[in-house]
């Protein structure tokens, strides 16, 4: 009798091991699939922006040869219009989100899109802009992302220091390089990084959480 209770325990546990075994690697397995998924449609969506932002260059084109072929009077009252019209055809969107520009850090190896606001929704999907005048403009503008730690977004953050490169592309597909000057760890609450006086300077801030989630980890660039 006490081998055949043996037996069971020995069973049950068994079955435990077997089942948290599957678990586990079932987690990382579905972690992997995320993960490809979710940067596969992220390059899909670059492919988009790309494309738009040809057309939106050709179509800038087109417009100024135009204009300059026009009497200038009436160049003058169909500008509006026009540009409103190429505005409106020649826009990327992720999620219901613009698409404001692409982010590129070679060392960590990914390339997003950079989508208008900072919600729940839009932190899920990819990068965005948190605070700032704009992607490629003088001043500084903050982007924002998840530190998953599965290779996401920002999750690897982290391994970037002093040096390193930026290259962030905005709607008219011009390409800036940025080159990290600053790194630190901060509260949550902190706001300084965004409202700094860069002096005229282009550059700027990353933000992501920390492996633990309690505090910002904090990249600082400036354009090369």
């Amino acid at each position: 009798m006490f081998n055949s209770k043996y037996s069971k325990v020995l069973t049950v546990l068994l079955i435990v091991v077997i089942i948290g075994i599957v678990g586990t690697v079932g987690y990382f397995l579905y972690d992997i699939y995320a993960v490809k998924t979710k940067n596969s449609k992220a390059q899909d969506v670059l492919d988009q922006f790309s494309q738009t932002a040809i057309r939106r260059e050709f179509d800038k084109k087109e417009e100024d040869e135009k204009k300059d072929a026009e009497n200038p009077l009436d160049s003058i009252n169909s500008v509006e219009s026009q540009n409103q019209q190429s505005t409106a055809g020649n826009k990327t969107y992720m999620e219901g989100y613009e698409v404001m520009g692409m982010i590129e850090i070679p060392k960590t190896g990914i390339k997003y899109p950079i989508l208008s606001e900072v919600t729940k929704k839009s932190l899920e999907t990819s990068v965005a802009i948190l605070y700032g005048v704009g992607l490629n403009q003088q001043g500084n503008t903050t982007i924002a992302g998840h530190n998953y730690r599965n290779g996401l977004f920002f999750s690897d953050n982290k391994k970037l220091s002093k040096g390193d490169i930026i290259k962030i592309t905005d709607q008219t597909g011009t390409t800036i390089t940025y080159e990290i000057y600053e790194r630190y760890e901060t509260t949550p609450s902190d706001a300084a990084y965004m409202q700094r006086d860069t002096a005229g300077a282009r550059e700027i801030s990353l933000s992501t959480c920390t492996d633990d989630s309690s505090a910002r980890l904090i990249l600082l660039a400036k354009e090369k």
